[in-house]
């Protein structure tokens, strides 16, 4: 079926152009700030649960805590790799 370029075809799809236009802007002033408050919030809950997981209850507010140094075997060397020559070749 085809149908002929009139003026009730155009005014449709200007129409048609216009909703999708305003329902993105709609979107994008309602819709997407909701969505990303709701993501920082689960973001900021998760890390807060993580924190308080690896804090002890036995340390009192204000108290100073001062973690041991790690011994010399646990750090491992920074070996890059082997220093090799460079020779140039003609």
């Amino acid at each position: 079926m085809i149908q002929e370029a009139g003026l009730v075809t155009f005014f449709r799809t200007i129409a048609i152009i216009l909703l999708v236009i305003y329902g993105l802007k709609f979107i994008a002033r309602y819709v997407i700030p909701l969505v990303l408050k709701r993501a920082v919030n689960k973001a900021q809950q998760r890390a807060q649960q993580r924190n308080s997981d690896t804090y002890s209850d036995d340390v009192k507010v204000g108290e100073t805590v001062i973690d041991k140094k790690p011994s010399r075997a646990n750090i491992r060397e920074n070996n890059v790799g082997e220093y090799v020559d460079y020779e140039e070749v003609d």
